[in-house]
């Protein structure tokens, strides 16, 4: 059984496939990946954050993004937020809403 991939919610989705084309396109193949093989595919495609979020790094020739995301149950992973990279760490109101989210996830 293959991984599938969903949102947050709407706004979430909205948000991630709004950025720009070539980050999109990085992004859709990496989603294509975790779908075949699972979300732990390691440095450049994902990275672990801890307690179970990792986060994808899509770059393309616009920049950088980051989308967050969390597995749950039956393979299936949920994308939390996704961000333009503009510094080395993400800002701290996006990782306390990407770990309120996780939670709320996870929790049911």
């Amino acid at each position: 059984m293959n991984w599938r991939i969903k949102f947050y919610n709407d706004k979430v989705k909205k948000q991630t496939l709004e950025l720009p084309a070539g980050i999109v396109a990085n992004l859709i193949r990496t989603f294509e990946l975790i779908e075949e093989f699972g979300p732990d595919l390691g440095r450049p495609h994902t990275a672990p954050l801890g307690k179970g979020l990792f986060e994808i790094r899509a770059k393309g020739r616009e920049g950088i993004a980051r989308s967050f995301f969390c597995a749950i149950e039956e393979k299936q992973i949920v994308v939390l937020h996704s961000i333009i990279k503009k510094s080395m760490k993400p800002p701290k109101k996006d990782m306390s809403l990407v770990v309120k989210r996780m939670k709320e996830v996870k929790n049911g």
